[in-house]
């Protein structure tokens, strides 16, 4: 490689690395707990419950849903979703003249309609989240985050560029131990750069397209539900809306064999001005991320469409459990953690090397 060109990736390399450092460690610090945050909200938030008339039959969705609105009024519903191991329904509302992104979150034991323990949404978890998530910035911090996923990918690529020609006289691996400790730790962040190079290329990737669920979730409403708002004049309001449980259970015929995930109602992110969404999912470790929708008119209860969804927002769902290693369990989640321990150092060493390296020219 011919020294301009070498100079040219080692200026890409530093300088994607330097802007985005702070950043990815914080990503990295937060992201740490997690990666088990099911394990510690079970472990921090849920207490022995029994619903209050297991034998019985049980409310349909319209009355939980009247409860959990009697409960708020003034709010009209977002989400309902449904917990897989107890006859829990957690109905999620919004006050139309709240502050954007502030719900009201209730768990209602459906056998009779009382309030149910939250088994999630731990204030230690949620605020690592949120911190991780959009640095409690909205959108122009998702944004802003998946710049910094995109820098570190960047990183990566000059990375493995530089890799050859700074290590070539050096069996892979090597870390000189009796050199001093600069070159100690450039052998070490070396070593761990391109040991763990897969791994976060892949947590690098899926964050990136984490970040951009808002235009995602956008542009799919935009174009692919587009045709079905099409014959509306107005918005269905609250009062106007049929059935939610007849139109679960049109839904559920329209796609038998998959499992009821949650429902969107009409003017919420998953949905349009005019349906319901009703979410079902496969009953494998990969298609339990992957939904389809039904949607079914909210005035008439009439089934509009069986919508799949469409290959970017495909790539949002699978994205975001694989950036947590939600798929294989607690063996998974603990690999994943110990490759974020190996990131830290490797962010970590980066940045040492290149004060050191400023500390020696100095």
């Amino acid at each position: 490689m011919k020294a301009r060109t070498l100079r040219a990736w080692s200026w890409v390399h530093k300088w994607s690395s330097l802007v985005s450092t702070a950043f990815l460690l914080m990503l990295c610090v937060t992201g740490l707990p997690l990666v088990f945050t099911h394990e510690i909200e079970h472990v921090l938030m849920e207490k022995a419950w029994t619903p209050a008339d297991p034998g019985g039959p049980g409310l349909n969705l319209d009355q939980v849903l009247g409860v959990a609105l009697a409960r708020k009024p003034g709010e009209v519903p977002a989400f309902m979703s449904f917990d897989e191991d107890r006859p829990v329904v957690n109905v999620t509302s919004v006050h139309p003249d709240g502050k954007e992104g502030v719900y009201s979150f209730q768990p209602i034991d459906q056998t009779s309609g009382d309030p149910a323990p939250p088994v999630a949404g731990h204030p230690v978890t949620e605020f690592l989240l949120q911190l991780h998530t959009d640095m409690f910035l909205g959108l122009p911090g998702m944004l802003f985050l998946g710049a910094m996923g995109v820098l570190l990918i960047a990183a990566l690529a000059s990375g493995v560029v530089l890799y050859a020609p700074f290590m070539r006289r050096l069996p892979f691996g090597t870390v000189r131990t009796r050199r001093q400790a600069r070159t100690r730790w450039l052998d070490y962040h070396n070593m761990l750069g391109v040991v763990t190079l897969a791994w976060v290329l892949v947590v690098g990737a899926t964050g990136v397209v984490n970040t951009l669920a808002t235009p995602i979730i956008d542009y799919w409403k935009d174009t692919a539900l587009k045709a079905l708002t099409q014959a509306y004049d107005s918005p269905v309001a609250p009062g106007q809306h049929s059935s939610l449980q007849a139109a679960v259970d049109k839904a559920r015929a329209a796609l038998p064999g998959m499992q009821l995930q949650f429902v969107a109602f009409p003017g919420s992110a998953y949905s349009t001005d005019h349906h319901y969404a009703v979410f079902f999912r496969g009953d494998t470790p990969l298609t339990a991320h992957l939904t389809t929708p039904a949607l079914i008119d909210a005035r008439s209860g009439n089934l509009a469409a069986v919508a799949p969804l469409p290959w970017y927002v495909k790539a949002l769902s699978l994205s975001q459990p694989l950036h947590f290693g939600d798929y294989g369990g607690l063996p998974l989640k603990i690999l994943w953690a110990l490759l974020d321990i190996a990131a830290i150092v490797i962010l970590g060493s980066g940045l040492y090397l290149w004060l050191a390296k400023r500390k020696a020219g100095a």
